[in-house]
């Protein structure tokens, strides 16, 4: 959870008075980047924040907004973050307009400050260095001389940062900020209170929310979280919600004849290392481009997140064992359009403290490795680089932390048992520290409400969210 925010920054004392008196000019998506997956029903617009809300005179951002209106009696708006950190949330007005909530509600989704169309933008790599570069989390030379190499490029990255984006901005996009940003957001739209919905890390900035502005919190619905005092990803948790999505999916596969893991889940870790292994060093030809490593494995754990992406792994896996890639490399591609990962590295370094011994870092890897098995390439060597966050140029501007949920209204936590992401003991964790009922979903996915149709879910939830009808405390809502 993040700290620090501070009280109602809405004062006149604070220089902050313009930003709150503004008005949305609602227009045309047309020259916002991104525009081509709003639809045109989407009306967008920029809201002005500074960059150092500490120096409200002082340079400003704009964050790109978009919003489907309501389609009926219309209550209010109802503001969204589709998680990451980095989630790009200006297409989400399109989809959730579309929902019964858009009956009630205008949906409006933004892209949070420093990614997406908002400006300034992050940068840090050009188009071309991100080719040679190629900084993951999954494809790493385990060797001595392979660390220090795979040091010295985040070392390099983090120069490219400073040098491309200053480090104004690179100490001013973490969740401290962007939930001031909200409240901005929130004067400028001309609600009173704030309604909103944050999947997965969004559940992090609804919190870091709700404590610095609990009398401007309208409701709020937290869906795939973590517990407010853990990191924002805590990775070995990660791993191993991850490999219990990999082993629910491999179940279902190895029913069938024609599944790529053979017909035993018990080796499908195994088997998939088989399939992939060889992707290190020889990538497979597709096109122009080449299917990598790590571009298989983006796409296999990104289509773990629901059931709905298994034939998708599925087709993949059976495309490479005949050495083709396209579907997976047409998969990872599509990841990262959803998701601004420039954006996520710096919200990764300024939300919590950072570790800067190698001995610490390889003990975690070891850990992540063991608890996702299938994520293993099998080359650990017990050393391993330091991460980005290593050489950030500014300080961490959040600690992970409970608090006090006093003068909140009801906060509604919403998780699945198999959540493939986000582990359901840490979201059962967050609804005891915010006091909150949790409504459970019986299901393998990761996100919930509107998103993986329990009728069951989505009709408790939205009866909160319109007639503040807080669900009882254990709905479990069972899949059919």
């Amino acid at each position: 959870m993040t700290g620090g925010i501070g009280c109602d920054s809405t004062s006149t004392d604070r220089g902050l008075a313009a930003f709150y008196d503004q008005h949305i000019t609602w227009g045309s998506c047309s020259g916002f980047s991104g525009a081509d997956t709003v639809g045109p029903e989407i009306e967008c617009a920029r809201v002005l924040v500074p960059i150092d809300y500490d120096k409200p005179d002082g340079n400003t951002a704009q964050i790109a907004t978009s919003r489907a209106r309501a389609r009926g009696s219309r209550i209010g708006s109802a503001v969204f973050n589709p998680g990451g950190p980095g989630g790009l949330g200006l297409g989400k007005a399109a989809a959730l307009g579309r929902t019964a909530l858009g009956d009630r509600f205008d949906a409006v989704g933004f892209d949070p400050r420093g990614s997406g169309a908002s400006t300034p933008e992050v940068e840090c790599l050009t188009p071309s260095e991100a080719e040679v570069m190629r900084p993951d989390d999954f494809e790493t030379d385990w060797s001595p001389a392979g660390v220090d190499a795979a040091e010295r490029q985040n070392r390099d990255y983090v120069a490219k940062c400073v040098q491309r984006s200053g480090t104004e901005l690179l100490g001013h996009v973490g969740t401290r900020e962007a939930a001031r940003d909200l409240d901005v957001i929130r004067a400028a739209l001309g609600d009173d209170k704030l309604t909103y919905v944050g999947y997965s890390y969004g559940t992090r900035l609804g919190a870091a929310y709700a404590e610095a502005f609990p009398q401007h919190l309208r409701a709020m619905v937290l869906d795939s979280g973590e517990p407010l005092d853990g990191p924002v990803v805590d990775m070995v948790k990660y791993y191993a919600s991850l490999q219990q999505g990999f082993d629910t999916y491999a179940r279902d596969c190895t029913q069938h004849t024609d599944c790529p893991l053979g017909t035993d889940p018990s080796k499908a870790s195994h088997v998939f290392r088989t399939l992939l292994n060889p992707l290190i060093g020889q990538p497979v030809p597709v096109g122009e481009r080449t299917l990598t490593y790590s571009d298989a494995l983006t796409a296999v754990v990104a289509e773990l997140y629901a059931p709905t992406g298994w034939p998708t792994i599925t087709t993949g896996l059976r495309q490479l064992k005949s050495d083709r890639g396209d579907i997976l490399l047409e998969t990872a591609n599509g990841m990262q359009a959803k998701l601004d990962t420039t954006l996520q590295n710096a919200v990764l370094c300024l939300d919590g403290p950072r570790t800067t011994d190698r001995a610490a870092v390889a003990a975690v890897q070891q850990r992540m490795f063991a608890a996702a098995p299938f994520l293993d390439d099998g080359h650990f060597a017990g050393h391993a680089p330091l991460d980005k966050c290593a050489f950030w140029p500014t300080p961490s501007t959040s600690t992970p932390h409970t608090f006090t949920p006093s003068g909140l209204p009801p906060i509604v936590v919403v998780a699945a048992t198999g959540d493939p992401a986000a582990a359901y003991e840490g979201n059962q964790t967050l609804a005891r520290q915010l006091g909150s009922p949790l409504v459970t979903s019986e299901g393998k996915q990761h996100g919930v409400f509107l998103i993986s149709g329990s009728s069951c879910v989505d009709t408790s939830v939205l009866k909160y969210l319109t007639e503040l009808a807080t669900p009882p405390d254990g709905l479990n809502c069972r899949q059919s």
